[in-house]
């Protein structure tokens, strides 16, 4: 699959041969809904808590007698019925996370590039290496391409401090290395510019 390096300013600057083996897969759905399900319970941090009887501040002597009041029997004030008292089957601390095979993450990321590229939503740029770190001169050469929020993949290897500082202050778009490629953010950006030089690691990790 041949697909055109654009530069920054939105300008036909090469062609590239894409592996067919990432770039044009059948998409699956339920694999991708599952990845992202993945992620998020990855992300919980799973610290929610209340506190148990044991925990609970208060006595554990009888609030008051056994018979002559009219009450129900009492032998703590800390049980659920009372104010203050403990949770009844209340959360705890735990781990949300749960295991994805390798296989599977490795092809819901070939799923989520398949469905971009076929969408005509993954842009390829050749370097996003720029001269100034004004925001205002990227935003000028960004208007070249028209897109409500985007992803910019870098390779890790390239030094890019001015696109960096210069993006930074550009609201709906977030800056990743290829190193960090997810599916999530796939989904999640509209358009995905991924820097030249980065497809050959992305595919070296993905093959």
């Amino acid at each position: 699959m041949k697909k055109q390096v654009v530069n920054l300013m939105n300008k036909k600057v090469s062609e590239i041969e894409l592996p067919e083996s990432i770039f044009s897969l059948k998409v699956f759905p339920d694999l991708l809904h599952q990845y992202i399900r993945y992620q998020g319970a990855k992300n919980r941090q799973g610290s929610h808590k209340t506190k148990t009887r044991s925990e609970v501040s208060g006595r554990a002597k009888k609030p008051f007698s056994q018979k002559g009041t009219g009450n129900a029997r009492q032998g703590s004030s800390k049980p659920p019925n009372f104010r203050g008292g403990a949770v009844s089957m209340g959360p705890n601390n735990r781990d949300h996370s749960f295991n994805l095979n390798k296989k599977e993450k490795l092809l819901a990321l070939k799923c989520a590039l398949s469905e971009k590229i076929n969408n005509d939503q993954i842009i390829l740029v050749d370097s996003f290496e720029i001269k100034s770190h004004k925001t205002k001169d990227l935003s000028n050469s960004l208007k070249n391409f028209n897109f409500d929020s985007a992803l910019f993949i870098h390779s890790h290897e390239n030094k890019i401090e001015n696109f960096r500082k210069a993006s930074s202050n550009i609201p709906k778009l977030s800056l990743l290395s290829e190193k960090g490629l997810n599916v999530r953010d796939l989904i999640l950006f509209d358009k995905i510019f991924i820097e030249e030089s980065s497809i050959s690691q992305i595919s070296k990790r993905l093959s």
